[in-house]
């Protein structure tokens, strides 16, 4: 079943780098106030170690969406390494009047039972998982980074769930226990000084012929380009999906929700997104290979 632009739904995605807590208060301030967003997930999906720190920020922030009229959602982590961490989900996840966004399967496990997201950081790639997942009480989706078109149409035309396709934003490709950047500062990991506060948008990662490659954002690997899916709008549409993801980054987010928002109600062509965001992070540009089955740091221009 098609959806209407005008019935589709944008959600602002976590923000995965360490910026200070007073620009974090005051970009989230903004797109409460400014940003045409229907959702605006909210929490630490990266490192604990950042966790802590934030806590009374969100309380802030959520009571600022609610008061605009937005649906604050909280996420988590998307690697739980220890039992203090698992404790930490388990106390993020207790506010029953709080819609929760799981990014590892032992927090879908603890919110069985009541409505939820799953978050695109869990290996959702076919129907039967979704179907397992709906069952504990998932209601909505947002798809891996990686899924082609191809199998995003199969998942969201057999209508298990509401489905949100990741449409602009450098691509979180793995996690893992080690961190990067304090290993490029020289630094341990349980010694880190927060170093990933120090690039906003992620730290450029160049191959030995200097060409820029990856993004390390603290423990994670994150794509050099920027996933672009402004002109495969029709064809999401046309699938059935639902909901839109952008992810923040250190550039004018409001403007690039306004950029899709008229994509979606077709007030502004595709092209314009393209044009205007080519470059804008660190320089990167766009890409949409793995819409079309091909190398993710590929843009391929829509038929």
């Amino acid at each position: 079943m098609s959806i209407d632009g005008k019935d589709a739904k944008i959600t602002l995605g976590p923000l995965l780098f360490n910026w200070p807590e007073a620009k974090r208060r005051d970009f989230y301030f903004r797109v409460a106030d400014e940003a045409d967003v229907d959702s605006v997930i909210l929490g630490e999906v990266v490192c604990s170690k950042r966790t802590p720190f934030m806590t009374k920020l969100w309380e802030e922030v959520i009571e600022r969406m609610r008061a605009a009229g937005k649906e604050p959602i909280m996420s988590t982590q998307a690697l739980i390494l220890s039992s203090r961490e698992m404790g930490w989900m388990r106390d993020i996840v207790a506010d029953p009047g709080i819609y929760y966004e799981a990014n590892d399967i032992a927090v879908a496990d603890m919110l069985k039972g009541r409505p939820h997201l799953i978050g695109p950081m869990m290996n959702v790639y076919n129907e039967g998982t979704l179907a397992t997942l709906a069952r504990g009480g998932a209601d909505r989706v947002c798809l891996p980074f990686e899924m082609s078109g191809e199998t995003t149409a199969v998942i969201a035309k057999a209508g298990i769930m509401e489905v949100e396709a990741f449409v602009y934003g450098r691509m979180p490709l793995a996690i893992a226990a080690r961190c990067y950047h304090a290993r490029a500062y020289n630094l341990p990991k349980d010694n880190c000084r927060y170093v990933c506060n120090l690039h906003n948008d992620g730290m450029t990662v160049d191959t030995l012929e200097g060409k820029p490659f990856l993004t390390v954002n603290g423990t994670q690997t994150m794509s050099y380009t920027v996933n672009n899916l402004a002109a495969e709008i029709p064809q999401y549409l046309e699938m059935g999906v639902s909901r839109f993801r952008i992810s923040p980054h250190d550039v004018d987010i409001v403007r690039i929700a306004d950029l899709f928002r008229g994509v979606l109600l077709g007030r502004v062509e595709p092209q314009q997104v393209l044009d205007e965001t080519e470059g804008l992070v660190d320089g990167a540009p766009n890409s949409n290979g793995f819409f079309y089955d091909e190398e993710g740091l590929r843009y391929k221009v829509a038929e």
